[in-house]
């Protein structure tokens, strides 16, 4: 390969991971491709324009590494997803070719990396190395499409007998406790769930069993972390995680500016507050003008119905 820069995607199933899209765009545009299911994941990466799709079977870090070293061995520098596989694969990979690893990455050039550390309360700027293996956190980066069909190619790659993890189950994650930059449903909690006959806490418990029937995970502006209704890892913010999921429920969001600059760009966002002109509202597909606290529960109570009448 003659790049530069080069993506490792691991596909399994056809299904490319959370931020596979952002690193193929750092890398611009190329990517090996490496898993199940490979060819039907390339409409999935929009920003692809050259990529080798290698067929390897279940993932298996280990030997994914060893087989990928001598085809990226020329390649001065390899970014991964910062996506659970991701994660696994990086280090391995970098030892496999002998290379440094900057994990957590927002951004990498030529030039320079950065990274975040202490939970994504310190950036750090470092000089990239000439070869190294960088994985990006997801949501941070965002991605365009190339503008022009992938070349996509197949790469031939034998898995060596090597020592690895063995994977005896792969258990989907519990949007209750799931990182929330990789969720893909999220209930926002603000302020304005505290106005009305229930508590602050109150509330977001009842928000977190909506979010429970729906499939969803549960997030929270910074005023309701503060003042401790909600954990501070489940604050979205530019101080707390970045997300971009495909639906955002907010409910009694106003939309500050350091709420808006941790949201990114959801597909679909539906808010739920008395203001008809708050940020929230004005930025949302569908606004809904009512009190949030009381909607919240009317939604739990057809939900719990619908659940009753389901099990008659």
């Amino acid at each position: 390969m003659t790049e530069d820069v080069v993506a490792v995607v691991v596909v399994r199933d056809g299904v490319p991971p959370v931020g596979g899209d952002e690193a193929v765009a750092e890398a611009g545009g190329a990517a090996v491709l490496i898993g199940t299911g490979c060819r039907r994941a390339v409409p999935a990466l929009p920003p692809l324009r050259q990529a080798w799709c290698a067929e390897a079977g279940d993932f298996a870090p280990g030997a994914f590494a060893a087989a990928l070293a001598p085809l990226l061995a020329e390649v001065p520098r390899l970014v991964l997803p910062g996506s659970p596989d991701g994660r696994d694969l990086a280090p391995r990979l970098a030892a496999a070719l002998d290379r440094p690893l900057l994990a957590g990455a927002t951004r990498t050039g030529g030039s320079g990396t950065d990274l975040v550390r202490w939970d994504g309360r310190l950036g750090v700027a470092v000089r990239t190395p000439p070869r190294c293996v960088v994985s990006l956190v997801p949501g941070v980066r965002g991605a365009l499409p190339a503008g022009a069909p992938a070349e996509v190619s197949d790469v031939d790659i034998r898995l060596p007998a090597v020592a690895d993890a063995e994977v005896l189950e792969v258990l989907e994650p519990d949007p209750a406790t799931a990182d929330l930059s990789e969720a893909h449903r999220l209930l926002g909690a603000g302020a304005g769930l505290g106005h009305g006959d229930r508590t602050g806490p109150e509330s977001v418990a009842l928000l977190e069993e909506l979010a429970t029937a729906l499939g969803a995970s549960v997030g929270a502006t910074r005023v309701v972390t503060d003042a401790g209704w909600a954990p501070h890892e489940r604050q979205i913010g530019t101080t707390g995680a970045v997300v971009g999921p495909e639906l955002y429920l907010a409910f009694g969001v106003s939309g500050a500016a350091q709420h808006l600059g941790g949201l990114g760009a959801p597909r679909h966002v539906v808010s739920v507050n008395t203001d008809a002109s708050c940020p929230m509202t004005a930025l949302a597909d569908l606004g809904l003008v009512t009190d949030a606290q009381l909607l919240l529960a009317e939604l739990v109570r057809r939900l719990a119905r619908i659940e009753e009448d389901h099990h008659v």
